[in-house]
């Protein structure tokens, strides 16, 4: 789908004055990233980004509506500077005809491009126990191995697959933990979901769902 075909089908649920609106499906965190921030220009903030699509490729966001006296002269001043976007006319924060932020953007889409990665690492979050239960599926499979072939191969096999898990939980761990330092570097405050999976917010804003979002 062509840059201006998504900026389109973006503004015209923001023209419908949606409390909630979804941008996607994007196969690409800093195009997604892109579309919410202009997004934000218009009175809209970040709520979740969910993976989904075929082996989960493309990125689905959601945005909500903030009703606070800040965003809603956010709002209006992007209409004012940019009365035809969507329509052939310049898009807050983006080079025309693309979905490449210009310089004075570029930070706020970074931030954003930071917020998505983190909330899309989650599905690859494990608990303890679930920790526990892949190194048990392990030593299972090393098992069925020594009963069925030679035992170099079944330790070293086994061996393999026990380092391969170590070795992306730790990666995993790793990558939450830089998004989760330059989330709070730029202002964000971690929570907890009802799922209990950790989110990032703006201060002043609750999680996405509530009745009023983005009261303090």
């Amino acid at each position: 789908m062509s840059a201006e075909r998504q900026i389109s089908e973006m503004l015209r649920q923001i023209a419908r004055q949606q409390d909630v609106i979804e941008i996607g499906p994007e196969g690409s965190r800093p195009k997604a990233a892109a579309l919410a921030h202009v997004a934000e220009q218009y009175g809209y903030v970040y709520g979740a980004a969910h993976a989904t699509g075929y082996k989960d490729s493309l990125i689905l966001l959601r945005m909500y509506r903030d009703p606070s006296p800040e965003a809603r002269s956010r709002e209006a001043a992007t209409l004012t500077a940019h009365p035809r976007a969507g329509i052939g006319g310049t898009v807050p924060g983006l080079a025309p005809g693309s979905l490449k932020p210009v310089p004075e953007a570029a930070g706020a889409v970074a931030v954003l491009r930071d917020l998505i990665a983190f909330d899309l690492a989650a599905r690859f979050v494990t608990s303890r126990g679930q920790q526990v239960l892949c190194y048990l599926a392990c030593v299972l499979v090393t098992a069925l191995l020594l009963a069925t072939g030679p035992l170099v191969e079944a330790v070293a096999s086994g061996g393999s697959l026990v380092v391969i898990l170590t070795v992306a939980l730790k990666a995993g761990q790793i990558h939450r933990e830089k998004l989760s330092r330059r989330l709070t570097e730029a202002g964000f405050f971690a929570v907890r979901d009802e799922q209990g999976r950790q989110r990032f917010l703006r201060p002043g804003q609750q999680l996405p769902g509530h009745a009023n979002p983005f009261a303090a």
